[in-house]
């Protein structure tokens, strides 16, 4: 295991407080946890394309970060209502 994967699975880990604070805050704390899930992720799929030496990993985490801020905006669009 080198580095890379090593703190790719730090990250991993660093997501289970945001899935908590996803069932368990108010609204804008679910979505401010959302979204540091979602920049979680697109690290961890960062590092683990480096860690394995494949480049069509890279092209994935573009792609998600790219749907994660989509998400994001959809998200907040379904919450207005009780903001």
């Amino acid at each position: 295991m080198n580095i890379w994967l090593f703190c790719a699975l730090a990250l991993l880990l660093l997501m289970a407080p945001c899935g908590w604070l996803c069932f368990r805050g108010t609204i804008m704390e679910r979505f401010v946890a959302l979204q540091l899930a979602q920049l979680f992720a697109v690290l961890a799929i960062l590092l683990l394309a480096e860690g394995y030496r494949r480049a069509i990993y890279f092209d994935l985490s573009l792609v998600l970060a790219v749907l994660s801020f989509a998400s994001g905006l959809v998200y907040l669009r379904f919450l207005e209502r009780w903001l």
